[in-house]
């Protein structure tokens, strides 16, 4: 695996949150251009940080350069617009802007994962961030989970909703929202390490200040840990499940966890998981959740497994059924050996590294976005492609076209090491009702890194797929931009 397709197998470390809060105005710090005056008004539409009704792109530069730390890291929001990303301008968050908690520091990796939600229900989308190597008073790399508030004209202030309590915690190496505990607040999930010892657990909502902020603990392993989480309905009882990856020693697999009686509990399992993508989607039109598994990993302590083929990398797809569970829908496995899907399976191409849903056409039936960073196209090695996959049916493989720099209408030119397809990300960054997809290629220019902007036709042929990069933007401390993008 590529070191772009990042793995998420995370050391030995603590569970024990101590949270700080408090809420300051926010000035966006290092911006190449401030929130659009147009808005006006929360729209409630996720990823639209400003309220002006059009989606906006975060993007995670854990390895940037801030006030000339090295790797402090920093997350630069692309404005959506009329025009789509990259038209609109940006504006970057870090631990040096006004309002974020904590202070920019050499290898914090501020950044390195990022989610959106409403986390206080004001209908502004906000910037979940984490900082795994975040040192604090009480360990190294303890790491920090902070909220960044939107709000009309841009971000409005944040506090840490959690700190990691001693060394090698990396808290905030992954992230994932929802209403796990079904009260009405969107709460947080990520990773926390205790010795030999590694667990998903949650911060709780309500967020704000004087609100509890002790975590919880979801499920955990001995000698191992998380890999991917990803919310969902998975049982159709209308509340937030959580999807969470594992691995470890000897043991390994996926499995939906559900806290609808109050207590956690294991509705779905499979042996196979991910290293890096899960995904959640009504992926065959039924009304039910689907669950997407992103370039299998089998278990090697058991001979089962959903997907006996799995050159170059493979999606597993297990669908939902009405009135039934997660599974009861079927299984299916795609690769690039299969029909209909574009490019052509080789070893290490890591198919499905990373993963996003949208229902780009807005039929009801929701399309998956792949990435495969380390494809060769043509003879360049790890220059990277992305694919639209769409249902060939319940229980049947996706099918869908794939896309590299070197594919008709899209910009720039296949190179090696670019890793175009390292992240996927979809949403309505043009306002015209249809989700668009965006990419990111973080070796691209020397590693200086660039995300791209493919708009989804309504009528007629496809957009040029357009590039957005730091120099075009104006950022200043740019390394692999495109390696993180928030969903």
């Amino acid at each position: 695996m590529s070191t772009y397709a990042r793995n998420h197998l995370l050391g030995a470390a603590a569970l024990c949150a101590a949270t700080a809060l408090g809420v300051t105005g926010l000035t966006a710090a290092n911006a190449s251009a401030a929130a659009p005056e147009r808005a006006a008004a929360p729209s409630k539409i996720r990823g639209d940080y400003n309220g002006d009704g059009y989606v906006d792109l975060a993007v995670g530069v854990p390895s940037a350069t801030v006030d000339g730390k090295a790797k402090a890291g920093y997350v630069n929001v692309v404005w959506g617009g009329a025009s789509g990303l990259g038209k609109h301008g940006s504006t970057t968050v870090s631990q040096a802007t006004a309002g974020v908690p904590g202070t920019a520091e050499a290898g914090d990796a501020f950044g390195f994962a990022v989610a959106s939600d409403d986390m206080n229900g004001d209908g502004y989308s906000d910037l979940i961030v984490g900082a795994p190597e975040e040192d604090t008073s009480v360990g190294l790399s303890a790491g920090t989970v902070a909220v960044v508030w939107g709000g009309a004209g841009g971000f409005k202030g944040g506090f840490t909703a959690a700190n990691g309590g001693i060394d090698s915690a990396r808290y905030g190496a992954l992230l994932s929202t929802g209403d796990f505990d079904k009260d009405g607040n969107k709460d947080i999930a990520f990773n926390s390490h205790f010795d030999e010892s590694s667990s998903v657990v949650t911060r709780p909502g309500p967020f704000t200040a004087g609100s509890p902020a002790k975590v919880s603990r979801v499920t955990g392993w001995h000698f191992g840990g998380p890999t991917a989480l990803a919310n969902g309905d998975f049982d159709g009882d209308g509340q937030d499940d959580l999807a969470v990856s594992y691995n470890g020693m000897e043991i390994s697999g996926t499995t939906v966890m559900n806290r609808a009686t109050g207590e956690w509990k294991e509705t779905w399992h499979t042996s196979d998981r991910t290293d890096t993508a899960l995904a959640a989607g009504d992926f065959d039109g039924d009304g039910t959740t689907d669950l997407a598994v992103g370039n299998v990993q089998p278990n090697p302590e058991t001979e089962e497994t959903n997907c006996a083929d799995r050159l170059g990398g493979a999606v597993l797809t297990a669908y939902g059924k009405k009135g039934g569970a997660l599974g009861d829908g079927g299984k299916s496995c795609t690769t690039q050996a299969s029909p209909e899907v574009g490019g052509t399976a080789e070893a290490d191409d890591n198919f499905g590294a990373q993963l996003a849903v949208g229902n780009l056409d807005r039929d009801g039936i929701d399309e998956l976005v792949v990435g495969a960073d380390a494809e060769a196209v043509g003879t360049v090695q790890n220059a990277g492609t992305y694919w639209v996959l769409a249902s060939g049916g319940t229980g049947k493989p996706l099918v869908g076209p794939a896309f590299s720099q070197n594919s008709a209408g899209v910009a720039g030119t296949a190179e090696a090491d670019d890793h175009f397809g390292a992240s996927v990300a979809t949403g309505d960054y043009n306002g015209d009702s249809y989700p668009d997809v965006a990419v990111g290629a973080p070796g691209e220019d020397g590693q200086k890194g660039g995300v791209w902007y493919a708009a989804t036709p309504k009528d007629g042929p496809r957009p040029d797929v357009t590039s957005v990069t730091p120099g075009k933007l104006g950022l200043a401390g740019a390394r692999e931009y495109g390696m993180v993008l928030g969903q």
